[in-house]
């Protein structure tokens, strides 16, 4: 079917007062650039609504991008006719002709007149459609509670819009919108699924993934890569810090602590994240973590993890289960990469017996121990490669050090 329009409706930013126009604006920048691959469409701003008018491109293509928008609830395809009675009733004929049903369908007519100086009252349209809908084909019977087929005719001055279809988008707040936040990316299945998460809550998101050369391969650091840029479809392009992490990660190993090393590394990994946040303008720390999936993941561990740094911690995974977060991850395009078999740093130095109850006075005493810890943190941070990543290409540029700090 060839439509005219789509019709936008925004998502639960609506509802906040003030800041309701400077979303309503952000998300209206955010879908003309993702439209810009169809240059023959056009934009129309309304309070609570975008309207795009296709001008000839098909709707697939762009009901698909914008579904991915944050701050846009819902879509729906529409066909555009004139603002009169005769042209209404001609224009949902045709509408429901090309739908070609093939068999029984329950259905009913929602109109409704914005434009009250029109001859013929809400009710009354119900009525005029769906008795000629009704008279032309046999396989439509009327059903006012739980129709299949809702066909809705909205009356303007100007013009009369006519569709059925609700197709869901993602919903949430405009990106960038509520900050911008350091988010650990492993590759992994929960890590991408909180940045999704983040994102969808008006995080500007920059992702930081530890590598561990020669112990992690090329591999696991492309397919993070490749992570990255599915997570940038929602964002139109996201950060991706690489730090190298193998000096920091092999200090643990010889301390007769084999217990306490996810925690530890954990540790340094939230410090290292700290320093980026800094420099780049972040103001928390966003974290995959689910309430007890894994020993570093109990609330004993997480308290002792989380006191590495003073920056907030988000954890948008907390208390959800693992079906919940593999349901998401299949949703959003990242679940068939996350499963590809190319270990991260922490599987690769998971104890056979990690502490699950890790004393955080023992644990800071290590730290004390390792006498340039500090050094080799900054070291990672300063030797840090930042991608700018999109869904259909990247850029690399490596960046300057933080300011030298103090840790212990």
């Amino acid at each position: 079917m060839i439509y005219d329009m789509l019709l936008l409706r925004f998502g639960e930013f609506i509802l906040k007062g003030k800041n309701r126009r400077r979303f309503e604006n952000s998300v209206f920048l955010h879908v003309k650039s993702v439209l810009e691959p169809f240059p023959l469409v056009e934009l129309r701003n309304e309070f609570g609504r975008i309207y795009v008018y296709l001008n000839g491109e098909t709707a697939n293509e762009p009901i698909q991008a914008l579904k991915k928008v944050f701050g846009i609830a819902s879509i729906s395809p529409v066909i555009v006719c004139k603002s009169e009675l005769d042209d209404i009733l001609g224009t949902s004929y045709r509408y429901v002709e090309e739908l070609n049903l093939q068999k029984s369908t329950t259905f009913k007519v929602s109109a409704r007149r914005v434009w009250k100086k029109f001859a013929h009252s809400s009710h009354e349209m119900n009525h005029h459609v769906g008795s000629k809908l009704l008279k032309n084909f046999e396989m439509l019977d009327v059903s006012m509670k739980h129709p299949e087929l809702e066909l809705r005719v909205e009356i303007r001055e100007t013009e009369t819009y006519i569709f059925f279809e609700v197709i869901s988008a993602v919903g949430g707040f405009p990106r960038g919108s509520n900050g911008k936040a350091m988010l650990l990316l492993s590759g992994g299945i929960d890590s991408p699924v909180a940045a999704w998460s983040s994102m969808r809550r008006g995080l500007t998101t920059e992702c930081v993934h530890f590598y561990s050369y020669p112990f992690t391969s090329q591999l696991a650091k492309e397919k993070v890569i490749d992570l990255a840029k599915v997570l940038s479809g929602y964002a139109g392009e996201i950060k991706l810090h690489l730090v190298p992490f193998t000096e920091v990660q092999t200090s643990f190993t010889g301390q007769g602590q084999d217990k306490l090393i996810i925690t530890l590394m954990r540790r340094s990994m939230l410090r290292i994240a700290a320093l980026l946040a800094e420099r780049e303008g972040a103001l928390a720390i966003v974290t995959g973590d689910s309430l007890g999936q894994v020993a570093s993941q109990t609330l004993s561990s997480m308290n002792a993890i989380g006191r590495a740094t003073e920056l907030p911690l988000l954890r948008p995974l907390i208390m959800m289960d693992k079906n919940e977060i593999i349901s998401i991850a299949k949703d959003i395009g990242t679940y068939d990469l996350s499963i590809q078999p190319y270990e991260d740093c922490c599987t690769l130095f998971v104890p056979d017996s990690p502490a699950t109850k890790p004393n955080l006075r023992i644990v800071e005493s290590i730290e004390r121990s390792i006498t340039n810890l500090n050094d080799m943190i900054l070291d990672a941070v300063e030797r840090t490669e930042t991608m700018v990543l999109t869904p259909n290409g990247d850029g690399s540029t490596k960046v300057d050090s933080p300011v030298e700090e103090d840790w212990f």
